[in-house]
């Protein structure tokens, strides 16, 4: 199975694509769209797309991103959890903002993992992209607490990892996951914004009944 997902789909360039990389953008793509209409079908996808890039960053040499599919893989599960419970008396989470507090902790936690990381791929793995790879991973973990949480700003941070994740993946010769990234962040201003019209709507109009619902269309 490995060796049909690590396998040459098609070349673009005289770069080849794998069937991972392939596959890859298909439930990239699906995933964030659904997150940005906020259907729950979001995290399911959403850990199946992890689990074919981690194989993709792995053979690519870009060890951060791919161990930082494993941490996904477990925020998929909570994020999926507390979309369903995670609101005022275990009712459904509904959109919100960012506190002072959580930008701080957030802040002071992304520049001390991206220290660490950037330590750790420069002296440890053969890495030739260890600053941005250190970057991109801890833009990626802050926008997917905030994503887990339903805080809309998390939409701006996942932006602002797409802006460095594609020219990064260029130079790395992934040119379709390259270009996933650049849909990813159309979405991601679509997602903004969906976000934002919903944090307008009066509060008696975002229903937070108890247990699973239905997300708003």
């Amino acid at each position: 199975m490995l060796d049909w997902l690590t396998g040459t789909a098609f070349t673009v360039a005289d770069t080849p694509t794998s069937r991972a990389e392939l596959l890859g953008f298909a439930t990239g793509v699906l995933n964030v769209w659904l997150l940005a209409r906020q259907r729950m079908w979001n995290w399911p996808i959403g850990i199946a797309n992890v689990l074919l890039l981690m194989l993709l960053f792995w053979t690519a040499g870009l060890y951060a991103d791919a161990g930082l599919q494993v941490v996904y893989v477990a925020l998929g599960l909570y994020g999926w959890w507390a979309w369903l419970f995670g609101g005022a008396e275990r009712s459904r989470l509904v959109v919100s903002r960012t506190g002072a507090r959580e930008w701080m902790a957030l802040a002071g936690s992304g520049v001390l993992l991206t220290l660490v990381l950037w330590l750790l791929l420069d002296r440890a793995t053969d890495s030739t992209v260890p600053l941005p790879d250190a970057v991109t991973t801890a833009l990626s973990l802050m926008a997917t607490y905030g994503q887990c949480r339903k805080r809309v700003e998390s939409w701006w941070i996942w932006i602002a990892a797409d802006l460095i994740y594609i020219p990064l993946y260029v130079y790395k010769g992934l040119h379709l996951t390259a270009g996933l990234y650049l849909v990813f962040l159309g979405l991601c201003v679509f997602g903004l914004r969906n976000w934002q019209a919903d944090l307008r709507r009066p509060a008696a109009a975002r229903p937070a009944a108890p247990g699973p619902a239905p997300a708003t269309t």
